[in-house]
């Protein structure tokens, strides 16, 4: 019998218990061994709750039992998560975790960590939800040099974009129904700003290259300013606004980002809408591959978590490796990066507009206080430059993938 435990016992953790527990029969014969939840760390207590007898306040009760052997960790934050993990990581006990802010920070320290243990820190739910992305980079395209990882890594905003699409409603309005839905938290500043897709991009970006890429060191744009007359444009365009999270590498260059983006009808992540993920991965033999599902959610995340559970568990008393040291890269500046980008700006300064960018294309939608075009390609560093001299003459832009 192995015996597992959970840190945390919110939407993840319960969702966790319930993966393992209910699909026990087939877990059991994918490990070769039983596999149960034999306690549970929450500051609550669970009266009624069917595994309320598994509950325990304190988390010695867990690091100090020999019988359990594997730890998801499922709280959240990098406060008591970080303590508790590197307790149990120290104990010889593996640790499968959701918590993307705990990786993006501490990932390569407790990995290291773990191998001294000779145990292992598994971290697949803490990007893509449901998705399987981490695993596959480790281990189906490891023929392959990487040279990007592009995509749609956050749910809340995924959603929130789709309902503008299709509805023509504002960002307020619908930041209201997201969160009265569950999709979007109290306080939705990590989802709707970026911080949460940069944090996974960061990891992603660092599991591909190997070493240590901080997120704070990726420029995010997030989606505060997209409205609807940005989605009555792209339809005019013919195009979707996703926030796309994005990494790239070439000639010994390395670029990262977190913006929104304007994207066409060919482009597989166009298609991708409410809640659903996907990332793309482009191998230079390889060519390109998209992992697509459910980004977050109970169960989907769960699933992920209890997927590392049983690759622990077939790993009992060994380190399983994972090529992420703690040598931090210098992202390259964005400014020689190219593309073409959509502007709107006050009717007023239409003149002064032409004068400053590079115009392919007007575009018009039938709002006569505004002048609205598309950019012929144009590097990062011009752009600023131009749309600095606009000042408050510039309403909104938008990236052309």
């Amino acid at each position: 019998m192995i015996e597992a435990a959970v840190f945390g016992y919110g939407t993840v953790g319960s969702g966790t218990v319930e993966v393992i527990m209910d699909n026990n029969d087939v877990i059991s014969k994918r490990i070769g061994d039983k596999i149960n939840v034999k306690a549970i760390l929450d500051l609550r207590d669970f009266p009624g709750d069917k595994y309320e007898s598994r509950v325990v306040h304190d988390v010695n009760v867990i690091i100090d039992d020999p019988e359990i052997s594997i730890i998801c960790e499922t709280m959240g934050g990098v406060g008591a998560a970080y303590k508790f993990t590197k307790m149990a990581l120290e104990a010889g006990k593996s640790v499968c975790t959701s918590n993307k802010e705990l990786v993006a920070l501490h990932g390569p320290e407790l990995i290291e960590l773990a191998k001294e243990h000779n145990c292992s820190y598994k971290f697949e739910a803490s990007v893509g939800g449901g998705i399987p992305i981490i695993r596959p980079l480790e281990n189906a395209l490891t023929a392959d040099v990487i040279l990007s990882v592009c995509g749609i890594v956050n749910g809340t905003t995924n959603y929130m974009l789709t309902k503008m699409d299709k509805e023509g409603a504002e960002f307020d309005d619908v930041l209201k129904e997201a969160q009265a839905n569950g999709y979007a938290e109290a306080d939705p500043t990590a989802d709707i700003e970026g911080h949460d897709a940069r944090r996974k991009i960061a990891i992603l970006a660092s599991i591909v290259f190997g070493k240590t890429i901080n997120s704070e060191d990726i420029p995010t744009e997030g989606i505060t300013k997209i409205s609807a007359r940005d989605m009555k444009y792209a339809k005019q365009l013919s195009r979707k606004i996703k926030l796309l999270a994005r990494y790239e590498s070439s000639d010994n260059k390395r670029y990262a980002m977190v913006a929104p983006f304007l994207l066409t009808n060919e482009d597989p992540l166009y298609s991708v809408d409410d809640v659903f993920n996907a990332i793309k991965v482009t191998g230079n033999m390889l060519g390109e591959a998209m992992f697509y599902g459910r980004g977050a959610g109970k169960l989907a995340t769960a699933s992920a978590v209890v997927g590392d559970v049983v690759e622990c568990a077939k790993n009992l008393g060994k380190h399983i490796p994972c090529d992420w040291s703690s040598e931090v890269v210098t992202l390259t500046d964005m400014e020689s990066s190219e593309r073409k980008f959509f502007v709107r700006v006050g009717a007023e300064t239409a003149s002064e507009a032409k004068e400053l960018f590079p115009i392919e294309e007007e575009v018009k939608v039938g709002f006569y206080d505004e002048f609205s075009f598309v950019t012929k390609v144009m590097t990062e560093k011009a752009f600023k430059e131009a749309k600095e001299k606009m000042g408050a003459g510039m309403i909104n832009y938008i990236r052309m993938e």
